[in-house]
């Protein structure tokens, strides 16, 4: 059974994570993690941390000569703004941020405790993470990417900036849609028999789990909502040479809490940012009294960044549902039981 764990605060001394059930034998690129770590650094719209931080992933246990052993893998990033024990207190909480909901849970009257965890500077270690899953999934050739598809009510490369600047200027953030595909998945991962086991489920589950993503569409989605079967179910062809398929992908590439053989589709809302410079109205939890939010360091927007991060836990989701799917405790026995179960297909 694959899974991970991270641990870390954003001013804290690093973050940590521990990937464990990934099979022996798979090669382990640090420069592919660190150059996905540099990838959801960039983007127009980041905040100055991103100046301060240049992430590079330490791989301290799991790998033997670059190969995975078996073993549980662990990854350490260095915080280099790293004061935790120092930064002052926080007591205005942000609307839109797990502030006051975390200080009322965990009964603290400082949000910094709440904060430092709650940033989205965990999900450099997700990157890290789904960097390796990446590697598992390209050895069955399969390929995840994503791209901004809106910024705000901008769709175009040149709107997207301008309204960046705009909200910039303005003390205000913006949110968009970001999309990801993953290709050359086989048919049947997942599961219908079980709700836990179902891969719409596990992918709605961590890709809402990034930080401000309110919504997760697969496929046609909210769309096909407002349209008739026939406009929204994809025909079923056959030949000899391609087998079954599809000439449309309204299903994204899901049917049933099974992946169908087409690429799976998938797009995310995320919010605007919670900070703002020009805060919004705010209650001082210590004395009650009426007054603004809270500022800290943040991006103007992180659309492009958390379709990064999206990627890698898409990447983490497939990983658990292939390794789920055709087992094995070396890398070369799932292979063998990949390519056995491709020639199935091909015979059905």
């Amino acid at each position: 059974m694959l899974k991970y764990l991270t641990a870390g605060e954003s001013h804290g001394k690093c973050l940590v994570g521990i990937l464990e059930g990934m099979p022996a034998g798979l090669k382990v690129d640090k420069r592919q993690i660190d150059a996905e770590l540099t990838r959801r650094q960039k983007g127009y719209g980041r905040g100055a941390r991103m100046k301060i931080e240049k992430d590079k992933v330490q791989i301290v246990s799991g790998l033997r000569k670059a190969k995975t052993i078996g073993s549980p893998i662990a990854l350490l990033i260095e915080n280099k703004d790293y004061k935790i024990d120092s930064l002052p207190s926080v007591v205005c909480p942000r609307p839109g941020h797990a502030d006051l909901a975390g200080a009322l849970k965990y009964n603290t009257k400082d949000i910094r405790d709440i904060l430092e965890r709650a940033s989205a500077r965990e999900t450099a270690m997700r990157v890290a993470i789904g960097a390796i899953c990446k590697m598992l999934l390209a050895n069955f050739k399969i390929k995840i990417s994503s791209k901004v598809l809106r910024i705000g009510k901008a769709c175009t490369q040149a709107q997207m900036m301008t309204e960046i600047a705009k909200a910039k200027q303005a003390g205000d953030s913006l949110g968009g849609i970001f999309e990801i595909i993953a290709t050359n998945l086989p048919a049947g991962l997942g599961s219908y028999v079980d709700w836990q086991r179902r891969l719409d489920t596990r992918v709605a589950q961590a890709l809402m789990s990034i930080p401000a993503i309110k919504g997760v569409e697969i496929g046609a989605g909210f769309l096909g909502a407002s349209q008739r079967g026939s406009e929204v179910h994809d025909a079923i062809f056959y030949t000899k040479s391609k087998g079954f398929f599809r000439k449309t992908n309204r299903a994204g590439g899901l049917e049933g809490g099974m992946s169908n053989g087409e690429p799976l589709v998938l797009r995310c809302a995320m919010k605007p940012i919670a900070t703002l410079k020009n805060p919004l109205s705010s209650v001082n939890i210590r004395s009650k009294c009426p007054t603004e939010a809270g500022i800290e360091r943040a991006d103007v927007c992180a659309v492009s960044a958390a379709g990064v991060v999206g990627e890698a836990m898409l990447s983490f989701c497939l990983a658990e549902s292939l390794l789920e799917k055709f087992g094995g405790d070396s890398l070369s026995e799932t292979k063998r039981n990949h390519e056995g179960y491709l020639k199935q297909i091909k015979k059905f």
